[in-house]
């Protein structure tokens, strides 16, 4: 779990970053989005950023995690310094890397490093995923599997199709300095695109912390709320989605 915040900070952050729309627009809007897909479309490279010095991102998964070194150790060990140091969030770890029970060769994790150290990441996983009793973390909540997210986190049945893919465990280290993050951003979500389409993916839904939900819009993502606002231990979130069709240029 995360560290509890005070009320007053909850409303803090509650006011600087409101719904990406009204309730009942989204829930309209969410329906139209989850029954029409957009196409796949082909993204264009993306322009050069001096300013991105030398920011890359690697797609990472079971199959090719030898040919990248200690990536994917480097990438676990930040997931453990943002969701356990820094967030005080319950979740298993070993030897310094947070893990949990999605981390399966169904996903994919996406890592935005320079010069060998990990700044960004997240995961992606298939909606179709199985592993014992879980399938994908938005489902097994609304299947009252999870204890710290609502089972009432989706305005419809969560999705099970080929097409949509579940984003998870989004982060930016805390080491990248506020002048640079908006950058990183954009590099995390165009991977984001072009990993899930490149899986086939038209849509990818996931649970967006309040604090995203403004530059979202701002990267053209089309995202949709397809869920109420909830808390968790002080963290203010919402389930989005999003076509994979983003081609932002960084």
């Amino acid at each position: 779990m995360q560290h509890t915040r005070s009320a007053s900070a909850q409303t803090a952050a509650m006011l600087r970053f409101p719904d990406l729309t009204p309730v009942q627009e989204a829930r309209k809007e969410a329906a139209l989005v989850f029954r029409k897909a957009a196409p796949l479309v082909a993204v264009p490279p993306a322009r050069p950023n001096p300013s991105l010095g030398h920011v890359k991102f690697t797609v990472l998964s079971f199959l090719n995690m030898h040919a990248y070194g200690d990536l994917l150790v480097s990438f676990m060990r930040m997931r453990k310094q943002t969701f356990i140091d820094r967030l005080n969030w319950q979740l298993p770890e070993t030897a310094g890397m947070e893990y949990d029970q999605y981390d399966t060769p169904a996903c994919r994790w996406i890592a935005v490093h320079e010069f060998g150290e990990v700044i960004g990441g997240i995961r992606i996983s298939p909606t179709t995923a199985r592993c014992g009793i879980y399938s994908y973390m938005l489902r097994d909540a609304q299947r009252g599997l999870l204890d710290e997210i609502p089972s009432d986190v989706l305005f419809f049945d969560a999705p099970v199709s080929e097409t949509i893919w579940e984003a998870s465990r989004l982060f930016i280290a805390q080491s990248v300095p506020a002048h640079r993050r908006s950058q990183v951003q954009a590099v995390l979500m165009e991977a984001l695109s072009k990993a899930a389409r490149a899986e086939g993916a038209s849509q990818i839904i996931g649970i967006v912390p309040a604090v995203w939900s403004r530059w979202l819009r701002r990267l053209d993502l089309g995202a949709v709320p397809v869920g109420p606002k909830f808390a968790i231990d002080g963290t203010i979130s919402q389930a989005a989605l999003f076509n994979s069709s983003w081609g932002g240029a960084t």
